[in-house]
C-alpha cells in the first residue's frame, strides 16, 4: 500500500491506492447526470474555438496570482480589479465551454506548484459551481475566492512553506494558520466581498468537523467552502509536490468518493465533480482493449465512457507517432474500449508533453 500526504497535513488526507488496472472503482459505475441548465445568457463554443481563448485567460490567471502574492509580501494591496477582471473572462469562457478551460487545469510545473494550484482551483471550482447551476454573479465570487484561497500562504515562514517532508506538530500548526491569515489579508483588500472570503477560510473544513482552522461541520459551511475543499483536495494530491508524486486523476477521484461516502466531505458536490471533469479526466493514461495505450484529450460529455484520445504506444506498447481518435465516432469494426486506467509514469509517457503538443496543432 502507498499512502499520500495533501498539503503536508499529516494523517489528514491519507489514501490507500488500488492496484494498477482496477477497474472495479464505484465512480466509474456512476451514472452521467443530466447537464445542469445555465441560469445566465450566454453563447456556447466548441472546444477547438474555445480553446485558444482558454489560453490567454489561464496564462493571465497565473500572473494575477503571482502579482497578488507578490503584492502580499511586499506589503502592498492585492489589485482587486484585475482580479475581477481576470474571473470574468474565465466564468465568461465556462460558460461558453467549460470543457477547454478545465483541461489546461492538467498543465501543472513543480517549480511553481503555488500559482498553477491556485489556478487550476479556481478554474475547477468555477466549472463546478456551473454544474452546480449558480448564477453567473455567484460564479464570479467562486472564481474570485478560490483563486485567492492560499493566499495566506504568503504569511507563513518559507522554511515551513516548502519543507521537503512531514511537519513536525508545531510547524503543522503554524502552517494551518494560512486559513485565517488569508482571510485577514482579503478583508484588508478593498472591493471583496465577504463571500470572497470564505474558500480562504474553509477549504480545509469538513463537513464532519474534523477538518481546520474551526473544525466546523456541514451545517456551519457555506457552498464555496464545500466546493473548494473538493477542488483543493483533488489538485493537490495530482500534482507533484516536494514529498509527493501526483497520482493519476482517476485515483484521486476514487479517493474523492470515498471522502464522500465516509461523510468528511458533500457527496453529492463530489459526485458533482465526478462528472464535471469526467470518469476519465483530461491527461488520464489509458490502455485499450487492443493493447494500445492513450491518453484522454477530450471529454464526450453524452459518452462519458468514449473521449478523444492520443494514441502514443501499439498493442505491444511501443512508441508510435501521436494519433488522434475519437472513441465515440469509429468507423472500423471492431471498436476500441478502454479496459483500465494506467500510471503514465509507469509507462515513461510524459503526458503534459502530448497535450501541449497536440493543442499547439489546433
Amino acid at each position: 500500500m502507498r499512502f499520500v500526504d495533501v498539503e503536508g497535513e499529516e494523517c489528514a488526507e491519507s489514501v490507500t491506492v488500488p492496484p494498477l488496472g482496477e477497474t472495479s472503482d464505484p465512480i466509474l459505475s456512476q451514472p452521467a447526470d443530466e447537464p445542469v441548465k445555465i441560469t445566465p445568457e450566454h453563447h456556447t463554443a466548441t472546444f477547438d474555438e474555445e480553446l485558444p481563448v482558454s489560453y490567454d485567460i489561464y496564462r493571465s490567471a497565473k500572473e494575477v496570482v503571482e502579482a497578488a502574492m507578490q503584492d502580499v509580501r511586499m506589503g502592498r494591496a492585492i489589485d482587486s480589479d484585475s482580479v475581477s477582471r481576470l474571473v470574468t473572462g474565465m466564468v465568461d469562457s465556462i460558460l461558453r465551454n467549460s470543457d477547454a478551460l478545465v483541461s489546461l487545469s492538467r498543465l501543472k510545473r513543480f517549480d511553481e506548484y503555488t500559482f498553477f494550484h491556485s489556478v487550476n482551483t479556481s478554474v475547477l471550482s468555477v466549472a463546478l459551481g456551473r454544474r452546480l447551476d449558480l448564477s453567473r454573479h455567484d460564479l464570479h465570487l467562486l472564481g474570485s475566492g478560490t483563486l485567492l484561497h492560499d493566499i495566506g500562504k504568503t504569511k507563513i515562514p518559507l522554511e515551513i512553506l516548502n519543507k521537503p517532508g512531514r511537519f513536525e506538530p508545531h510547524e503543522f500548526e503554524i502552517m494551518k494558520q494560512h486559513a485565517l491569515r488569508g482571510v485577514e489579508v482579503l478583508s484588508a483588500t478593498t472591493g471583496f466581498q465577504e463571500e470572497i472570503m470564505r474558500p480562504a477560510l474553509e477549504h480545509h473544513e469538513r463537513i464532519d468537523g474534523t477538518g481546520y482552522p474551526f473544525g466546523r461541520n456541514r451545517a456551519e459551511l457555506t457552498s464555496f467552502g464545500l466546493i473548494a475543499s473538493i477542488v483543493d483536495v483533488y489538485d493537490a494530491m495530482t500534482s507533484d509536490r516536494c514529498y509527493h508524486k501526483g497520482l493519476p486523476a482517476h485515483r484521486v477521484l476514487q479517493h474523492l468518493y470515498n471522502l464522500g461516502q465516509d461523510g468528511h466531505l458533500d457527496s453529492q458536490y463530489v459526485q458533482q465533480f465526478i462528472q464535471c471533469v469526467g470518469v476519465y479526466p483530461v491527461g488520464s493514461c489509458v490502455l485499450l482493449d487492443t493493447g494500445e495505450a492513450g491518453i484522454v484529450s477530450q471529454l464526450n460529455e453524452d459518452q462519458p465512457v468514449s473521449p478523444k484520445l492520443i494514441l502514443v504506444r501499439d498493442a505491444t506498447l511501443c512508441t508510435i507517432p501521436p494519433k488522434a481518435i475519437n472513441l465515440k465516432e469509429q468507423e472500423t469494426k471492431p471498436v476500441r474500449k478502454i479496459i483500465a486506467v494506467v500510471d503514465s509514469k509507469e509507462l515513461t509517457i510524459d503526458v503534459e508533453m502530448y497535450l501541449e503538443s497536440a493543442r499547439s496543432n489546433t
